[in-house]
């Protein structure tokens, strides 16, 4: 019997993208480092992003600079911090409206939702100015308990929040970070969220059950969550 129902953050709550475009971007021209090894050392470390080795942005900006042999430059840095604050901003600005009927429905049944989210400390800071907050029994972001997905013990610590099993839980998401093939090797059901997803993202990943619509996951036969 299913008894908690948890959701990944981006691409299944909130979305960055529209028309098959990102919303928002924002600038590193002003940290004076070519944008292609840029970004080459900003994926490199993404697990230490996510799993709170770096204790916020600027702190990764300065150690990728100091990694190319440059000064970093506080205004610089505060500048770029600002805009990717408030890129990071615009996705929780539209709530789907049925992403929330979705968790009101699914409350209205008794159910216990969770949150898991790899996330660094400056993404989810609009976090608490959507309604999304209190729909949830517990929020995981994975900066604050210094793991992230897949790793099984993430899982397991949202579970253990909720007094749930992993066979007593689904878990949500589109399929980032392997997250879907970490919440089945720990236990859970493990069901993809396409509705967010631009085409060309959601017709490379398979494998699992794919929820088309957020409400896809009310009729969901294989672990019948709601009679309706």
């Amino acid at each position: 019997m299913v008894k908690a129902v948890f959701f990944d953050l981006y691409e299944t709550l909130i979305t960055e993208w529209k028309d098959g475009r990102k919303k928002a971007k924002y600038s590193i021209e002003s940290l004076g480092i070519d944008k292609n090894i840029f970004k080459v050392e900003w994926d490199f470390r993404r697990e230490l992003r996510m799993n709170g080795t770096y204790p916020d942005h600027q702190s990764v900006l300065r150690d990728i600079l100091y990694s190319q042999g440059n000064t970093p430059n506080i205004e610089a840095i505060e500048r770029v911090h600002l805009e990717r604050l408030s890129a990071k901003s615009i996705p929780f600005q539209e709530i789907n409206p049925q992403v929330i009927e979705l968790l009101q429905m699914l409350k209205s049944n008794g159910l216990k939702l969770g949150l898991i989210s790899n996330a660094a400390p400056e993404e989810v800071v609009a976090w608490k100015t959507t309604e999304l907050p209190d729909y949830f029994d517990e929020v995981i972001f994975s900066y604050e308990v210094r793991v992230a997905k897949p790793q099984k013990e993430i899982y397991q610590m949202a579970c253990e929040k909720l007094g749930v099993t992993p066979k007593e839980s689904v878990f949500i998401g589109d399929g980032g970070s392997d997250e879907l093939r970490g919440a089945t090797e720990s236990g859970m059901v493990a069901l993809q969220a396409t509705w967010f997803l631009p085409t060309v993202i959601s017709e490379r990943t398979t494998g699992y059950p794919e929820l088309k619509e957020p409400q896809d996951l009310l009729l969901h036969e294989s672990i019948k969550l709601i009679t309706i």
